[in-house]
């Protein structure tokens, strides 16, 4: 078999793994709230995010097509190949690492960080595309920030509308309405999160010469929601017990508040291309619906550990990715 046939079928198998391990990884932060709050018994919520997933993933495209050509420019790079593979590999582990650890990082910035350290370690600093990259990274950081404001504001509204209302059965209708957010919430992550690996597979597409424009083929839409389908199926309990408890104590009103708070935001980025990290987006929609309420409500000493994973996992993916890169160059 060719050597670049060869590689860009590994790239496609790493990437639909990518995406079925960002099934049972970030996808559990959709569903965290409703299972937390007992809308939802744990196998049925994780089968309707499968297939919201599944859903939201064929039905747009916009995020691929950024990530393919934003970050760095298919058709310029040499070993354009081997740094997506090593891109992939870096981007793996770390979810592995970080879902043994329960730890609600970021796989959006796991892959692009990973896809530009590769990428750096390849050709140097100007191979990347600044303008795309940048607008990138700015979605990334102002994400979070705009879901806490999000989350704080839908949670005030709801005190104000609800405010007369009996406890017991305000919390009632909420879990009902936790069915519908909890559903929304998986469409829009489906809507961007599986775009990253599309994009991942359409860059590796044009680099070995097999696709000369933008465009993601319906093959690679449909193997990546299935992926990540099948990976949200597997469920992901360990982060579904932090985000779903261990930043806030989460009521059924708490629980829709804030996700509806954070599927706007999310979907929001995917009508402008843009990739976020839903993991980043849902847990601060949290932090905002728990400030709203009370302030010291918020255990802000776990959400300070989540923040210090924010931070280090867009350095610690590129070097990773670097590192990747050097070891495949040996052998491709």
């Amino acid at each position: 078999m060719d050597t670049v046939l060869f590689l860009t079928v590994l790239v496609v198998v790493f990437a639909l793994v990518f995406d079925f391990i960002n099934g049972f990884h970030d996808t559990a932060n959709a569903i965290a709230t409703a299972v937390s709050t007992r809308a939802l018994p744990p196998r049925v919520a994780v089968l309707m995010a499968a297939t919201m997933n599944f859903v939201g993933a064929i039905t747009f495209t916009g995020v691929a097509k950024a990530l393919a050509k934003d970050i760095v420019d298919p058709f310029a790079i040499d070993n354009g190949v081997v740094i997506i593979l090593a891109a992939l590999l870096s981007a793996i582990i770390w979810n592995l690492v970080t879902w043994y650890y329960g730890i609600p990082s970021s796989s959006s910035h796991a892959l692009i960080g990973s896809l530009a350290g590769a990428a750096i370690a390849a050709a140097g600093f100007a191979i990347l595309n600044y303008e795309g990259f940048i607008k990138i990274i700015k979605a990334l950081i102002f994400s979070p920030f705009i879901a806490i404001i999000a989350g704080f504001i839908m949670m005030s509204i709801f005190k104000v509308i609800f405010r007369d209302l009996n406890l017991y059965r305000t919390n009632k209708g909420f879990r009902r309405l936790q069915i519908f957010t909890a559903a929304l919430q998986s469409f829009t992550h489906g809507t961007n999160d599986a775009q990253k690996s599309m994009g991942i597979i359409t860059m590796a597409l044009i680099a070995a010469g097999m696709q000369t424009g933008d465009d993601i083929p319906m093959w690679v839409r449909i193997a990546a929601a299935t992926a990540m389908g099948l990976g949200t199926s597997i469920g992901g309990y360990k982060i579904i017990k932090t985000v779903g408890g261990k930043i806030m104590k989460i009521r059924p009103v708490n629980g829709a508040a804030a996700d509806l708070a954070s599927a706007a935001v999310i979907f929001g980025a995917t009508q402008f291309h843009l990739p976020v990290s839903t993991t980043h987006v849902i847990s601060s929609s949290i932090m905002g619906v728990g400030s709203a309420q009370r302030v010291k409500g918020v255990k802000w000493g776990v959400a300070r550990k989540i923040v210090i994973t924010w931070i280090i996992t867009l350095p610690t993916s590129a070097l990773m990715g670097a590192a990747f890169f050097f070891v495949l160059n040996l052998f491709f």
